[in-house]
């Protein structure tokens, strides 16, 4: 096994979905060797036109110094890593380092350090926070977990994806991290969704009602960020029910596990699977405040206003 190279690694990526794609690029963009493996390989041909090398199987990457993971659940991270044409399934050589920054389970993320382990190769867990806006404008938020002198080399290569890169610990906790912060996610969106609707059964304007809260000491990039869905219903999806759905499993679950008490996180996850059932699949989750209205006898209209999302790329 090598050493991963200290000033430039030559990096492998699996996973060019709307997260992957943004995030792999953005490496491309500041002059790193990436090669990509993406199951739909067409998603992945404009990263070709911006340096990459795209392969036909993970464990085409198998002789990087370093290869992300950024793929939808558990199941796919186990396919593309200990699966047929895994990246650790190459019979001569194995990455240095493994870093996956999927939403996946605690049970998953140790399966595959363990089998890293057996090939030589370092693992990180490092889910990230954010969407492909909040990429574009510098602001991801990544939460690492691992051995401590691995994230300290890599650390420079981290903070290339974002603004904040935080080690949270040894073993699986970044997974806990991430759920958790999915989980707050669902849960102020939902009330956000309450409250606007309240004031606009009140007779008070979504805009006026956001555009007053995001001055107030409760708002946040957060809700500022958010408010143009809410206020012109554009649901164009960064996250969708079905994937919020799933956090809050996760969540709930490690609840259990650690008998830790969640009764809001819990109503938030019958609400959300209540939606789902109403057809809300595809478009982004902001279609909880759809859902909310419908419960309040009301019907909303976009208002079609310019609203101010707080995210402008850095430059």
């Amino acid at each position: 096994m090598t050493h991963v190279a200290q000033d430039r690694p030559r990096i492998g990526w699996v996973g060019a979905g709307r997260m992957g794609f943004q995030l792999a690029a953005r490496l491309l963009d500041v002059g790193h060797d990436v090669a990509v493996y993406n199951r739909t390989r067409s998603k992945a041909e404009p990263l070709a036109e911006r340096g990459a090398t795209l392969v036909d199987r993970p464990a085409d990457l198998a002789d990087r110094d370093v290869v992300f993971t950024i793929v939808a659940a558990s199941p796919d991270l186990e396919a593309v890593t200990t699966g047929p044409g895994g990246v650790l399934t190459s019979p001569d050589t194995a990455p240095g380092v493994l870093i996956d920054s999927s939403t996946v389970s605690t049970r998953m993320s140790a399966l595959i350090r363990s089998e890293s382990a057996k090939r030589g190769t370092d693992f990180l867990a490092a889910p990230v926070s954010g969407n492909p806006k909040v990429i574009a404008a510098g602001k991801l938020t990544v939460a690492v977990s691992g051995s401590r002198e691995v994230f300290d080399r890599l650390q420079p290569l981290l903070a290339q994806l974002g603004r904040g890169v935080t080690y949270v610990g040894e073993g699986e906790v970044a997974r806990l991290v991430k759920i958790a912060h999915n989980v707050f996610l669902g849960v102020v969106t939902q009330s956000l969704a309450e409250i606007t609707v309240l004031a606009e059964k009140g007779g008070v304007s979504r805009a006026a009602f956001l555009e007053f809260l995001n001055d107030s000491v409760l708002g946040s990039d957060y809700t500022r960020y958010k408010s143009p869905a809410l206020v012109n219903l554009d649901f164009t999806p960064t996250f969708t029910m079905p994937l919020l759905r799933k956090d809050l499993d996760l969540g709930l679950s490690a609840a259990r596990d650690l008998e830790v008490p969640m009764p809001l996180a819990a109503a938030t996850a019958q609400l959300v699977a209540g939606a789902i059932g109403a057809g809300h699949i595809e478009e982004d989750f902001a279609t909880l405040i759809l859902e909310q209205a419908r419960n309040s006898g009301i019907t909303l209209t976009p208002q079609n206003v310019p609203v101010d999302d707080g995210l402008s790329p850095q430059t």
